[in-house]
């Protein structure tokens, strides 16, 4: 796992929010989405490439949730997944930076893998040079400096997703097993593919009242649509295929604030799934076509919003879920 630094970012026009400084201000603005590489793919079966800028305007959404608006405000933390790693989330970060009017390393990255090795074949691009940019995939925490102060010692090792083996019998988790060597795929050509399911955590201060923020993202096997699983033996919490691993749960549990986001790959994942950790989740329209597969849980004051917390412009094959977040 890395923390990185960053590097400056090409030019734009920046935006010139100030960071929150009142109490009437204070709102943690909280993003999730699955980034797919920063390509899109087509119903025709061609891929259109998105630029980091562009993606970021049709996701961030002011607090009527509209997106475009010169009242859309920087946010604290975006949760991504499918990232291809450090470079990526670093040029992504920098765009972020840049789209405020803010200093480049003002965002950091936080992300499972720093170079995760390549796998699979077309990723269903017509165009292979776009699939080809979707065979690096690892999750990460974006992060404003400006407003959040990663805790000493706040990252969390990274945990294993749990799948189903193809062939092996299941029942309510049994066959289930930890999504990693060597209970990974044996096919070569899909033998890294584990690593883009690797979740990671990390636990902030915010730096205006010393508040302890926890974040969490997920991705998890396709898999797990037909069957939760989230370890050996076990189908997830609520039968979700959702698990918190050890020293993520360890920094949840000292943190006020709590925001998880998931790309579950899963239908049918209740609101209350994450209560027993004080978590309610958010976004109530489908995600990823007719589907809802992706989710935000937040154990904190989340404000109400138009438009389900769920971003219908988002540039991405999945749509984003927010949170605004008052403490």
């Amino acid at each position: 796992m890395a923390v990185t630094a960053l590097t400056p970012a090409a030019p734009s026009v920046p935006q010139t929010h100030q960071a929150s400084t009142t109490a009437a201000d204070r709102v943690l603005r909280v993003y999730n989405n699955n980034i797919e590489n920063l390509v899109r793919n087509n119903a025709d079966g061609s891929c259109t490439r998105i630029s980091g800028p562009d993606h970021l305007t049709s996701m961030l959404v002011d607090d009527n949730g509209n997106t475009g608006t010169s009242d859309v405000q920087a946010p604290d933390l975006l949760i991504v997944q499918q990232v291809r790693g450090t470079g990526q989330a670093t040029a992504y970060a920098d765009q972020l930076s840049a789209k405020f009017g803010y200093p480049a390393g003002t965002y950091k990255a936080i992300v499972a893998w720093d170079d995760p090795e390549v796998w699979g074949g077309t990723h269903k691009c017509s165009q292979q040079s776009l699939g080809d940019l979707k065979k690096k995939q690892t999750n990460g925490i974006l992060y404003n400096t400006r407003t959040l102060s990663l805790t000493a010692g706040g990252i969390s090792k990274y945990w294993s997703a749990g799948w189903l083996k193809p062939g092996t019998p299941y029942r309510d988790g049994a066959g289930c097993t930890l999504y990693k060597p060597p209970s990974n795929d044996a096919d070569s050509a899909n033998e890294h593919k584990w690593k883009r399911t690797s979740a990671i955590a990390a636990k902030f201060t915010i730096t205006a009242t010393g508040t302890p923020v926890f974040a969490a993202t997920m991705h998890l096997p396709e898999q797990n649509g037909a069957n939760a699983c989230a370890g050996a033996g076990s189908a997830g919490i609520a039968k979700s295929g959702i698990h918190v691993g050890a020293d993520a749960t360890s920094l949840m549990n000292t943190s006020t604030i709590r925001v998880i986001g998931i790309d579950a790959n899963r239908t049918g994942i209740a609101p209350t799934t994450l209560g027993d950790f004080g978590m309610t989740g958010y976004g109530t329209k489908a995600t990823s076509g007719s589907r809802k597969i992706d989710y935000l849980f937040v154990k904190g004051t989340v404000q109400p919003s138009s438009i389900g917390h769920t971003v219908g412009s988002t540039k991405s094959n999945h749509l984003a879920l927010y949170g605004f977040v008052e403490f």
